[in-house]
């Protein structure tokens, strides 16, 4: 799967999105898209790397402590 494909499957998800609001005007998008995101790509990263948060934070480009917060926010990983 290429990032065009991941694109496009956001953009007709935002579309279906659009026209299930039937005219309201959106409300917290941004906040919204990146929590609909962020947890299952946590989830799948984490479980492809047998939960080894050194090399899910390698693949992710993220600091190990920035994604051990993201998975205690998203209740990924217990405190």
């Amino acid at each position: 799967m290429s990032k065009k494909h991941i694109e496009e499957c956001v953009r007709t998800s935002l579309e279906g999105y659009f026209k299930d609001l039937r005219g309201t005007e959106p409300d917290g998008m941004y906040e919204m898209l990146v929590k609909a995101v962020e947890k299952p790509l946590l989830e799948v990263v984490m479980a492809k790397a047998d939960n080894n948060q050194s090399k899910a934070a390698e693949w992710l480009g993220l600091n190990r402590n920035t994604l051990r917060k993201k998975l205690l926010e998203h209740r990924i990983l217990k405190s």
